[in-house]
């Protein structure tokens, strides 16, 4: 999701305050390992991302970014505690401290990059802005929505693509806006609305949580490119090389072959130089980061490499069943591309 540009000019001045005298060199690292866990800001609810089970579990593909990082620094994934966070609040508890990082479905931008002190530390899920609708509206095209009453969730710059596309194709539109992603999409069931608009991720996750979800369907145009990451603080490269490499560790795994199933026999026997870098059998890589040298097997052992979270949380093995598409492996047809470790 992205932020309004009224509220980036509000958050900016205390970007370049607040967060330069917090985030010191070193400083975030020093007071994860000091509390002994990680607090991360996630959704406040959207399947297949970040969600509490019935049983008060986080799940979902942001949440596996979390729990990688912490597995990378305490060899623990559950050391990791988790603040539910709406998308107006997400960036001011990031530049407050409040949180250490946000893995929250968020849209990697250049006024977030530079207005906002913010750093973002790679791509988890490549995403655009898509329409979802009830089949009974007789639609199958955006480009059919003349004259729409659009839900929109507060504090993100989904009008401004909205309006942007409309006004491109000649098309009116009436915006609703909600504080919540599930307030707007119990506004589209209610028929309050006719049109909900998002990133399609957010779109395939809300559908599910409809009583009668088979009775919408999300149209095929994709009007923006949201490239979603997890973010940290500008001014403590210690703890943003952590966030991203414990990412990239996740990706460069599932290039390799390495698993969950077979990390550890890997990371003992392995012949393929790459596989023994990233696994920490040759070369002193995790000292570079300041973590042990196991890191990066706990991280698959735990949480399994990017294709095993992309499918248990958003692909073929979960509710929403989305396809890899842009999310496949940059030499499977996707964009899902790390640097090696060496």
């Amino acid at each position: 999701m992205k932020m309004v540009k009224s509220t980036l000019a509000v958050f900016t001045t205390a970007a370049v305050l607040g967060v330069s005298s917090f985030a010191q060199a070193g400083a975030t690292l020093d007071a994860v390992q000091k509390k002994g866990f990680v607090q991360c800001g996630i959704s406040d609810g959207l399947p297949g991302f970040s969600y509490a089970d019935d049983k008060g579990n986080y799940l979902g593909l942001d949440v596996d970014v979390c729990r990688a990082v912490a597995a990378a620094l305490f060899g623990d994934a559950t050391k990791v505690k988790y603040s539910p966070l709406t998308a107006k609040e997400r960036f001011t508890a990031l530049q407050s401290g409040e949180v250490d990082m946000l893995s929250r479905n968020t849209t990697w931008t250049s006024s977030r990059d530079a207005g906002l002190g913010l750093n973002f530390a790679g791509v988890n899920y490549y995403d655009g802005q898509g329409f979802l609708v009830n089949k009974k509206l007789g639609v199958s095209s955006a480009k059919e929505l003349d004259g729409a009453t659009v839900c929109i969730q507060a504090g993100t710059t989904t009008e401004l693509n909205l309006s942007d596309y409309f006004r491109a194709n000649n098309l009116k539109f009436t915006p609703i806006t909600y504080d919540t992603s599930d307030e707007s999409a119990k506004s589209l069931e209610s028929g309050r609305c006719d049109v909900l608009t998002s990133d399609q991720s957010q779109l395939y996750a809300q559908r599910i949580k409809l009583g009668a979800p088979d009775e919408y369907v999300v149209l095929p145009e994709v009007i923006s490119k949201e490239p979603l990451g997890p973010v940290v603080r500008q001014g403590d490269d210690e703890w943003f090389n952590i966030v991203r490499w414990s990412l990239y560790a996740m990706v460069n795994a599932e290039e390799l072959g390495v698993t969950s199933a077979n990390v550890e026999e890997k990371s003992k026997t392995t012949a393929n130089p790459d596989v023994a870098r990233l696994l920490g059998g040759e070369g002193e890589y995790g000292k570079d980061l300041k973590l042990p040298s196991d890191w990066a097997v706990q991280i698959v052992k735990q949480v399994g490499n990017y294709g095993e979270s992309f499918e248990r949380n958003v692909g073929a093995g979960s509710e929403l069943k989305i396809e890899r598409g842009l999310n496949a492996l940059w030499n499977q047809g996707g964009l899902q591309y790390a640097p090696p470790v060496r």
